[in-house]
């Protein structure tokens, strides 16, 4: 995965995203979306068989690249806790 900034504003960020599709990008997505802080955002492609996407993000309060780390920690806590149910589960079994 390679990330390129593509616009920086104090309320706006816009990241250019090679090598992942909406596999990972529509989680984030909505998690953001989530956020009272979060105004708008979304991601797109310029074809559906393009390995770059953009990701947009604007803010009503604090900074852009602050709700990204926020959603991707979610993300993660979730994925981990997912993973010791599953563990948990299969050791019941």
């Amino acid at each position: 995965m390679e990330l390129k900034k593509i616009k920086k504003t104090a309320k706006e960020l816009e990241i250019e995203i090679t090598g992942e599709t909406e596999t990972i990008l529509n989680p984030i997505t909505e998690v953001l979306l989530q956020n009272k802080d979060v105004e708008y955002a979304s991601y797109m492609t310029d074809h559906p068989e393009s390995n770059k996407r953009r990701l947009y993000i604007r803010v009503k309060n604090g900074k852009p690249e602050d709700a990204l780390k926020k959603a991707v920690k979610y993300l993660e806590d979730e994925v981990k806790t997912f993973s010791k149910t599953l563990k948990g589960k299969s050791k019941s079994k």
